[in-house]
Order: structure tokens, then C-alpha cells, then sequence
């Protein structure tokens, strides 16, 4: 029963403390969210011009839907497909094409008897060497720096047939 008191007490404390925190409680909230919408359509407008906001930003600024669309994310898309061809073998456990990131599980190259896993970034839009990171592990720990550097080289490689097949069609 004790337990119950402070529980609840606790939950009360810590939405009391996240909506002090939202700068505006409930009112915007409750109001349709109005105010709120035209504050963060004038710190957006701020920022495009270079000003400085005196207001601070709230949680509720990421559902506003006043995201600048000029920018973007982008990767390599030779990469991109090279890596997934390359470590097609291996089963995939998340992609994130916006940001680049493969993850996979466990798996066994063909003819091989080690078990792999891998994480793969590619983090810029250029087909370069920079553009990719390779992380290996094996169910012992990392993999070697070699078997590293053979799937990165792979990779690459792929990575440039994938692009003159492109540009020679």
C-alpha cells in the first residue's frame, strides 16, 4: 500500500517536472496547440535567418512539423549496394537507408567455418574509401584487421563495377 503512495507520487513528480520542462504546460496543449505552432514557425523563421531565438525549444516543437526540407541526408548508393550484395550471406537485422546503417546478424561466408556479424556506415555521398565504415565481429570478439580490410576492399571494388555498369548503359 506504502509502495502504491510513493509510486503514484513519484509518476505525479515526474509528469509535474516533464511539463514544467515544455515551457507553456498544458495550455498550448489544450488549446489546440495554436501558440505553440506560430512560436515554433517564428524560431524556424529565426534560424533560416540567421537570428538568435529568445525563446527555448520544447518537445512539443518536434511534432510542429516546421522542419527546414532543404535538408537532407545522403549516401553513396553504389556503396550502399555494394555492401548488401557483398555481405549478402549475412542476415540482415536493420537498414536505415536515411542514414546509412546495416546491421547484421550472424552468419557464415560460403566455404567458411567462422561466423560473422557486421555493422556497416556509409556516411557521405562521395564513392570513397572515407564514405565507408566497417565493423566485423566474430562470436570470440573483432575480427581480424584483415578480414576487415578484404570485405572494405570487396565493397569498394563492387562499388565501382556497380557505377561504370551504370554510366556504360
Amino acid at each position: 500500500m506504502v509502495f502504491k503512495g510513493i509510486l503514484r507520487g513519484t509518476a505525479v513528480l515526474t509528469l509535474a517536472l516533464a511539463v514544467s520542462g515544455c515551457g507553456g504546460g498544458f495550455g498550448n496543449f489544450f488549446q489546440g496547440g495554436e501558440r505553440s505552432r506560430q512560436a515554433s514557425a517564428d524560431i524556424h523563421a529565426e534560424n533560416r535567418l540567421g537570428g538568435v531565438s529568445s525563446r527555448q525549444s520544447t518537445v512539443w516543437d518536434l511534432f510542429s512539423g516546421g522542419q527546414d526540407l532543404n535538408v537532407s541526408v545522403e549516401v553513396n548508393r553504389y556503396l550502399w549496394n555494394a555492401s548488401l550484395e557483398i555481405l549478402d550471406f549475412l542476415p540482415i537485422q536493420s537498414v536505415d537507408p536515411f542514414s546509412g546503417v546495416i546491421v547484421t546478424g550472424f552468419g557464415t561466408p560460403p566455404g567458411g567455418g567462422q561466423a560473422y556479424r557486421a555493422a556497416i556506415l556509409v556516411n557521405d555521398p562521395a564513392l570513397d574509401a572515407r564514405s565507408l565504415n566497417v565493423a566485423i565481429m566474430t562470436r570470440s570478439g573483432p575480427a581480424s584487421r584483415e578480414t576487415i580490410r578484404a570485405v572494405e576492399d570487396a565493397i569498394l571494388t563492387r562499388a565501382r563495377q556497380l557505377r561504370i555498369r551504370d554510366r556504360g548503359m
